[in-house]
């Protein structure tokens, strides 16, 4: 089934446009004239286009899908979705009728048109694992080597649940990241723009006081009125390198090279990389305790856990690591070798694996460093404030102190 695009005449003469699904040009013809509109113009919709506009109106008014706007489709909107989907898998709704029941479910362009054309190639004979993995902006590889494990084993409902789980997750600890985040970065806005304030406009006019007193001014007093009126005459420079140096920073991390060294320096950054590698950890040991406890293959399952680590070093290092488990090491033991993972990972593994429980033990490691995240988050924020807070009262101090040495000095000579 495709999406066509179309341009219809309605009995009151008003031309309306908008999409419809059908098998064929004629059939979309066939349904338009069924709700009392005269297609003039059919064309099969392509891209994002498909899911861009549906405006089909019936003759008494009583539905209507307005009109809406193409975009992104968040973690929690997947979660959502995949919930919706196990639940009506689980009633015992068939998948393709299940699909269809989402369509209606959903008002994201992009996840619309996704599911589309999912249902569709459901419907032609390919898999659901298939059929997602032609869509990688909506589900991950994760997401589609997951729900094929499930469609092998027969246990598709469970896979989904534990899908949506997994995304209901991320998108709190991403909520939880933003939310600690606001403050600090609302602190730091306004002390920047505090501090750009007092350069450009009051700093000025008290220059103006000095300088009619045709007095020296201290070396301090002089610095501050240089870097103002270097910022007051220079600001656009300064953006314009600000951006130029944040585009040739893209570039660099662009290459491989460089993504792989500024991953490297992520994971030995003061503070932060303690916290990247604990997100890493936490990432790695819940997506391969799933996808083994859905029924993954180990080989295949380490192929999905690195696409999900979003670390170039990591990553290589997985390489490596599978590379050693197919010549029949333990995991613990490359992992141990690796140097990149901390040791209770690498003793649950360990432990794990001798009594036959691996995925338990890793789910067990990514519920504890998941709480270490949150707690190594609160660390990091409760830093922040006072670093703020100490480098305003450090330019204020500045500022107060290159102000009033030279009004001390004209007291004097009072």
């Amino acid at each position: 089934m495709a999406i066509y695009e179309y341009k219809a005449m309605a009995k009151s003469g008003r031309t309306t446009r908008g999409v419809i699904d059908a098998d064929s040009p004629t059939a979309a013809r066939r349904r338009l004239r069924e709700q009392d509109l005269f297609p003039t113009e059919i064309v099969e919709a392509k891209g994002d286009k498909a899911a861009a506009t549906l405006n089909v109106e019936s003759p008494a008014g009583e539905t209507r899908r307005q009109r809406f706007s193409i975009g992104r489709v968040s973690v929690r909107d997947i979660a959502l979705t995949t919930r919706q989907f196990a639940v009506l898998l689980h009633a015992g709704m068939p998948l393709v009728e299940a699909l269809g029941a989402m369509l209606d479910q959903t008002s994201k362009p992009r996840m619309k048109k996704a599911l589309y054309d999912i249902r569709d190639k459901v419907k032609g004979g390919s898999t659901l694992a298939d059929a997602l993995s032609r869509h990688p902006r909506v589900f991950s590889n994760l997401y589609s080597n997951m729900v094929g494990a499930g469609e092998t084993s027969g246990a598709l409902e469970q896979v989904l649940f534990r899908l949506a789980d997994i995304l209901e997750h991320q998108a709190k600890l991403k909520a939880r990241i933003i939310s600690a985040l606001m403050y600090p970065v609302f602190m730091s806005l306004f002390a920047v723009g505090v501090i750009v304030f007092m350069m450009l406009v009051i700093v000025p006019r008290i220059t103006i006081i000095f300088e009619k007193q045709k007095q020296e001014l201290p070396g301090v007093t002089k610095a501050l009125i240089g870097i103002s009126r270097f910022i007051g005459s220079y600001w656009w420079l300064m953006l314009l390198v600000v951006a130029g140096l944040f585009l040739l920073w893209r570039i660099w991390v662009a290459t491989h090279s460089g993504r792989l060294r500024w991953d490297r320096f992520k994971l030995r950054a003061p503070i932060y990389g303690g916290f990247q590698t604990k997100m890493i950890t936490a990432r790695f040991a819940r997506t391969l305790g799933t996808m083994l406890e859905s029924g993954l293959p180990m080989m295949k399952a380490m192929d999905v856990v690195r696409t999900v680590v979003d670390n170039r070093v990591v990553e290589e290092a997985l390489g490596e690591i599978k590379a050693g488990v197919r010549r029949g090491k333990d995991l613990a033991q490359p992992l141990r070798e690796s140097n990149l993972f901390p040791p209770m990972l690498i003793h649950m593994v360990d432990l794990g694996q001798r009594s036959g429980e691996m995925e338990g033990m890793l789910l067990k490691v990514a519920e504890t460093y998941d709480e270490d995240v949150r707690l190594a988050m609160d660390a990091m924020v409760s830093l922040m404030e006072p670093v703020i807070i100490v480098v305003m009262g450090l330019f204020v101090g500045f500022l107060v102190f290159s102000i009033l040495m030279p009004i001390l000095n004209m007291s004097r000579h009072l």
